[in-house]
């Protein structure tokens, strides 16, 4: 099966409001976008949560880790790509943003606490021990930001997952942070 990266005119209907607020919001509509466009539900659903995901208690930069880390543990190379693109204008150290597409340790310790933390919640879907959560505590988050951590996993799975299954193409936009690691 070969899905569809829809434009505007090509959308379900249901799913054109979307696809042109996504426009206005970034420039452009990102390929992922209009591969999510087919299921109008899946669109609005994603559009929702990156919304929702500005409003985090995490800084931008946290939230780019979060879902950098996703990204690179599911092995998504769009996502990647975008997030990395996306990390640059939040402001993310470019050693940090390295360490994270390298898969290596970060170089500064907060950051590295949480992305550890979202490597955790991914590798064991969810069951962390007791021990890793204190941990994570003591890297000065808190509960809250477990659930956003949480939340970002949710919002990764379901970008990486079509992503897997459409082989979404890199929108030029994000081909200059174009992931080499990127899984097939």
């Amino acid at each position: 099966m070969k899905f569809v990266v829809h434009t505007k005119e090509t959308a379900p209907p249901a799913a054109r409001e979307d696809l042109e607020t996504a426009e206005k919001l970034y420039g452009f509509i990102p390929n992922l976008l209009g591969v999510l466009a087919e299921a109008p539900i899946a669109l609005e659903a994603y559009i929702i949560l990156t919304k929702l995901l500005e409003d985090a208690s995490l800084s931008p930069v946290e939230q780019q880790v979060v879902m950098l880390a996703g990204s690179h543990e599911y092995g998504c190379g769009y996502c990647m790509a975008a997030h990395s693109t996306v990390a640059g204008s939040a402001g993310m150290p470019a050693v940090v943003l390295e360490a994270l597409r390298g898969g290596t340790k970060l170089p500064d310790p907060k950051l590295e606490a949480l992305c550890s933390f979202v490597l955790r919640v991914v590798r064991s879907r969810g069951r962390v021990s007791a021990e890793q959560i204190d941990a994570f505590l003591a890297a000065g988050y808190s509960s809250q930001n477990i659930l956003e951590v949480v939340f970002g996993v949710a919002m990764k799975t379901l970008s990486n997952y079509v992503n897997h299954m459409a082989r979404t193409p890199v929108d030029p936009q994000f081909s200059r942070q174009k992931w080499p690691a990127a899984r097939s």
